[in-house]
């Protein structure tokens, strides 16, 4: 036994020592790479304009932020639903080109506890609430006329919840679904791109990390601060498969991160890891569907989409190659381009079925 635990403290030093001076040469790296010229730098992040603006209240009374670009009058809305630890702002560029084509009307609006939002209970910090959240944005903003729904990571999840409590809007109401980068469920079983040594201590520290961050926010508010270069060699790692993405993107998901309070991040952990809506899928059945992965995605693998697509088997699955979890903001084009291609297709299905 003793020998077995001085091959494994050894081993673990050697992975420290390793990752220590990995992580010495990425921060010299990303000092290099924050001074080359990046076109990225100038774009308008968090600034975009929204045509209006409002606040509704959910059923718990929490104010969410809610803004839309494009005539009240459209044929169709396109809900724009963000992921965990980000706002509205993350759908940046498909704003900026979806806003200049006019596809219809563009809501956008921040979870509760992020962006402009109100801050939410610990209880309420759950997939199936925001879910609700959801549907209260579509009773109070959409009461009429065809949605299409975009979801991206945990937005993608707040989108299954509402089909799972609410399946008659869709193919009713709800006419098209976008899934970026996320899952139906067994996340609690993810490696993250850990090495294998590590990854059952990850799975152990990682809930006791989260009831810390509760318990004493302001610790890890001020290491966070401290931590900038290890904060965006995180975001690059964890957020995006190319080493080559904007150093500004990288800040600017690492910005909306800091946003987003300690505990909030840590309120919701439990939620990914109970979270289940594998069942829900066949409600969607009823509405165009597309499901769209980057290859590289560490945080909701490329076998989550997959599974989903086997569910249902009419979705256009899409794997960007080498892109990974943030893929609206790596390859925002590819993104941009399958989202217009989605909203022709429940246009065309809803003319038809009229």
């Amino acid at each position: 036994m003793s020998r077995r635990k001085g091959l494994v403290g050894a081993a673990v030093g050697v992975v420290a020592v390793g990752a220590a001076a990995g992580l010495a040469a990425e921060r010299y790296a990303i000092g290099r790479t924050r001074l080359r010229p990046d076109p990225q730098a100038r774009q308008p992040f968090f600034e975009l304009p929204a045509d209006r603006t409002r606040t509704v209240r959910t059923e718990d009374g929490v104010a969410l932020h809610v803004e839309e670009v494009g005539p009240a009058s459209a044929a169709v809305t396109v809900v724009f639903v963000h992921g965990y630890t980000q706002e509205m702002a993350a759908w940046h560029y498909q704003r900026q080109a979806l806003a200049a084509d006019n596809p219809g009307r563009l809501v956008f609006y921040d979870h509760r506890s992020h962006g402009r939002s109100g801050r939410g209970s610990h209880e309420s910090a759950t997939i199936d609430q925001l879910g609700r959240d959801l549907e209260t944005v579509l009773d109070e903003v959409v009461p009429r006329g065809p949605i299409v729904l975009v979801g991206h990571s945990m937005g993608g999840m707040t989108i299954m919840a509402l089909a799972d409590a609410r399946p008659d809007l869709f193919g009713t109401r709800v006419v098209g679904v976008a899934l970026l980068s996320t899952s139906t469920g067994k996340l609690a079983e993810l490696t993250f791109g850990l090495p294998t040594l590590v990854r059952p201590l990850s799975r152990r520290v990682l809930p006791f990390v989260t009831r810390g961050m509760r318990a004493q926010p302001r610790h890890f508010e001020r290491g966070r601060r401290a931590g900038t270069d290890l904060a965006f060699l995180l975001t690059r790692f964890g957020g995006f498969g190319d080493r080559d993405v904007s150093p500004a993107v990288v800040q600017f998901v690492e910005q909306m991160g800091a946003r987003t309070a300690v505990d909030v991040i840590a309120e919701f952990y439990d939620t990914f890891t109970t979270h289940d809506k594998l069942a829900a899928l066949a409600v969607l059945r009823a509405v165009e569907t597309l499901i769209l992965v980057g290859s590289k995605d560490l945080l909701t693998p490329v076998d989550h989409s997959r599974a989903m697509a086997e569910v249902l088997v009419d979705a256009h699955l899409v794997v960007v190659e080498r892109a990974g979890h943030m893929v609206q903001l790596e390859r925002p084009e590819l993104v941009t381009l399958q989202l217009r291609a989605l909203i022709g297709r429940a246009v065309r299905a809803t003319a038809r079925s009229a």
